[in-house]
């Protein structure tokens, strides 16, 4: 399947989310607290797959990872003067 075609079945299932939700709403009542955290996933997947939608149909929608080099060169000594080495403790104590 193609993106577009993928972002349509999607589409599809979040809409027939909101309706099942919608009719699970009016069986419970819309006052409790989880009938309404869930009404807000609902909508937090609406936004993200439209935020799908937009990114798809953008010109070079395929995104191209930019390589980020890394120096070899030593890092100054004065940014680790109080840090304490991870998993090690710090500098001149015992372990217990």
């Amino acid at each position: 399947m193609s993106v577009h075609e993928e972002l349509n079945s999607v589409q599809r299932c979040l809409d027939d989310l909101m309706r099942s939700v919608s009719r699970l709403e009016q069986q419970l009542g819309n006052g409790g607290v989880d009938i309404r955290r869930v009404r807000a996933d609902c909508a937090h997947l609406r936004e993200s797959v439209a935020l799908l939608r937009e990114a798809a149909a953008a010109p070079g929608s395929a995104r191209r990872q930019e390589l980020v080099t890394i120096s070899d060169t030593p890092y100054d000594s004065a940014l680790w003067t109080d840090s304490d080495d991870e998993g090690l403790g710090a500098r001149n104590r015992h372990a217990p």
